[in-house]
């Protein structure tokens, strides 16, 4: 085992703050990575607050990872010393069911092993996460990160940027479709860019005027403000696909009647219980409401070749490890435009 540095919540109420980690030695089937950025998402803040009532402690977060392969194991052919690799969400699956022989670890029957919070079968305990020097991850679980992109707002891509590819790309969204993206978050910039990215016709669908100039910067052709009444029913039927990335509960039917015949609503962002929905307005018109989960290895791996491809990253804003509680409040608050990422580098200081 080797001893590395970390940073760390030990209780729902206290600060993160430097831990020393072990990481296992690696085994013929893993990668070694020296972390270089890792992206701060929502549900990092979650997990250290035991917002879900699942977290086990100490916290280690960090599922956006990006960084240098130092070492590789004996049955490693696809990574060498040296290789730009990423590592998302999940860090193991049982590679055996129906969903993993999908190529859809992300909903392995078995449970899908977090990057943290995992039970980790290699020290016992759960796993931890990346904000920390070092990682070790099966080489199933590692992917290859596009060397010409910006490296420091890629990290990001690995959970946002999938959350929001991975419904784009399964429910076939292509040149000239009406996408609305729903929420203009870390999240939904991502789905602004990408739906874009694919030629869609693509409105940004905000209950904030003033998000109108960055939204069109992003890409978005129109931004629909939701509070307005005349703007909504104007656009009434006309989708062909929403992405709604707000993150807590709320009213679906006014997103509903958005939608045209056949057309799918996919919800990315609200993990808990939203307002009754009237179910007349799915029936006239045969629409659908559906939900969607990151994406699995070959698909996330997909969606950074098209980055690679289209130039995409995240917009970002860069941090030191030692300032990661005040981001937090700061992402709490809805004060960043549009993702934290630390500079790992900084915790060596």
């Amino acid at each position: 085992m080797t001893n590395v540095d970390a940073y760390a919540a030990h209780a729902s109420d206290k600060d993160l703050e430097p831990l020393e980690i072990e990481r296992r030695e690696i085994t013929e089937d893993d990668v070694k990575i020296e972390i270089e950025y890792c992206g701060v998402c929502h549900s990092d803040i979650h997990q250290v607050r035991d917002d879900w009532g699942n977290s086990m402690y100490p916290v280690v977060p960090g599922h956006e990872i990006v960084g240098r392969v130092t070492e590789v194991g004996n049955n490693v052919s696809n990574f060498n010393e040296g290789d730009l690799v990423g590592v998302g969400c999940m860090v193991d699956s049982c590679q055996d069911c129906a969903s993993c022989k999908q190529d859809l670890e992300q909903y392995c029957e078995n449970g899908a092993v977090m990057t943290y919070n995992g039970p980790d079968e290699h020290l016992g305990g759960h796993t931890y996460g990346g904000y920390s020097e070092q990682v070790v991850v099966d080489k199933e679980f590692v992917l290859d990160m596009p060397e010409n992109i910006d490296t420091n707002a890629a990290a990001p891509l690995l959970c946002a940027g999938i959350t929001t590819w991975s419904p784009l790309s399964h429910w076939e969204v292509d040149e000239g479709d009406k996408v609305g993206v729903i929420g203009l978050g870390g999240l939904g910039h991502m789905g602004v860019k990408f739906a874009d990215a694919l030629g869609a016709e693509v409105v940004m669908i905000t209950r904030s005027p003033e998000k109108a100039d960055d939204a069109k910067r992003l890409g978005a052709d129109e931004v629909l403000i939701s509070t307005d009444d005349d703007q909504m029913a104007a656009h009434q039927g006309s989708f062909d696909f929403l992405l709604n990335t707000i993150p807590v509960g709320h009213d679906l039917d006014p997103y509903i009647q958005l939608l045209g015949l056949d057309a799918t609503m996919v919800l990315v962002g609200a993990i808990e219980p939203l307002e009754e929905m009237h179910g007349g307005g799915l029936i006239m018109g045969r629409k659908r409401v559906a939900g969607s989960v990151i994406g699995g290895i070959k698909e996330t791996q997909e969606m950074l070749n098209f980055c690679g491809e289209h130039d995409i990253t995240c917009d970002v804003e860069m941090i030191d490890i030692q300032n990661i509680n005040e981001a937090y409040e700061r992402v709490v608050n809805s004060d960043v435009k549009y993702r934290f990422v630390i500079d790992m580098d900084s915790l060596k200081n």
